[in-house]
């Protein structure tokens, strides 16, 4: 490796608000790796909405200034004392923790994965924690089996088209939500069976149109606010509400007795709680690499864009422009 500059470019923010407090730098400190830490130079950035409630403060951060960010591929630079598993300088890695939007970050060993030669680094980046996040939810969160009806709002989006594509592999019947023709075709194109437009059609309606009034199995609802009462009245009796994200806003307050009617579940999951340990971690990433090697999943990457230009990604995403990842190129 070639030596460790002492200054890098990044990403910060000293208080929250709209992508007017994304403060692009060229000379913040290249971070020091601790026992137990590795130090790696980022090839891509992976964005995602949570980075957004980060900034916005619907998530507060622990402290200011906070370098948003929590995935990134790339290669080991330095290690830390000790405590660094099995990894070594030069590794490539795909990794799990904070502080991503820089070209340098000290990262957990123990979130760190070996990224397999046959995978690129920005697939890696585009991957793993909206991969991992899809994968855990239809193992875990909802164990879906074959014949399922199981519903999916933003199908076109990161997890979305994930969701789709895993949810076409196990056997089940996905009803997609999209907001445009181009959209929903691209949803349709990924394997899910049928398809509704979010801004025009009746989505409770047809759902149990097509699930001849019975509704569906499982709602998987990364859009939160906007979609959650819709969510809610199109399950069957017995099924699951699985509400992962919150792209419109942050779901209210629920009264628990809505779900007694027809025995519903509600679940509030995130990745983190699924692979909170390095076993965890490795069994679902082995997983979401066998996946991809195999040419099960199609990758989609919207944009690399420009770490300098990180307010325009986080607008597009916002403004639900985009299909499929979001990536940061760390060196522009």
């Amino acid at each position: 490796m070639a030596s460790v500059p002492a200054t890098m470019k990044g990403v910060i923010i000293e208080k929250n608000g709209g992508t007017e407090v994304l403060q692009y730098k060229t000379d913040l400190p290249v971070p020091k790796p601790q026992d137990g830490q590795i130090l790696v130079k980022n090839d891509f950035l992976g964005i995602n909405f949570i980075d957004t409630y980060f900034r916005s403060g619907l998530y507060p951060p622990p402290s200011f200034p906070y370098t948003l960010g929590r995935e990134a591929s790339g290669t080991i630079a330095s290690l830390g004392s000790s405590n660094t598993l099995d990894f070594a300088e030069g590794d490539k890695v795909v990794w799990m923790d904070v502080g991503a939007y820089a070209e340098y970050s000290a990262v957990p060993a123990a979130k760190a994965i070996k990224l397999p030669s046959s995978i690129d680094p920005k697939i890696g980046a585009a991957a793993l924690l909206q991969g991992l996040t899809a994968l855990t939810l239809v193992r875990e969160a909802y164990p879906v089996k074959k014949g399922d009806w199981i519903l999916v709002h933003a199908a076109a989006g990161g997890t979305g088209l994930w969701l789709v594509q895993l949810l076409k592999s196990i056997g089940a019947n996905t009803i997609g939500t999209a907001s445009t023709p181009e959209k929903i075709e691209l949803a349709k194109k990924a394997g899910a069976t049928h398809m509704l437009n979010s801004s025009s059609e009746d989505i409770k309606a047809k759902v149990l149109e097509l699930t001849s009034g019975q509704g569906v199995a499982a709602v998987f609802d990364g859009v939160g606010k906007a979609t959650f009462d819709v969510s809610l009245d199109s399950i069957a009796r017995k099924g699951s509400m699985i509400s992962f994200g919150n792209a419109s806003g942050a779901v209210p307050p629920v009264t628990i007795a809505r779900l007694s009617p027809k025995n519903l579940r509600l679940m509030r999951p995130q990745l983190f709680g699924f692979v909170s340990t390095r076993e965890e971690l490795e069994y679902y990433a082995k997983d979401l690499f066998g996946f991809i090697e195999k040419g099960g999943l199609d990758v989609r990457v919207h944009e690399v864009y420009p770490l300098s230009e990180v307010a325009r990604a986080h607008n597009d995403l916002e403004g639900r422009k985009t299909t499929g990842k979001l990536l940061l190129d760390p060196s522009k």
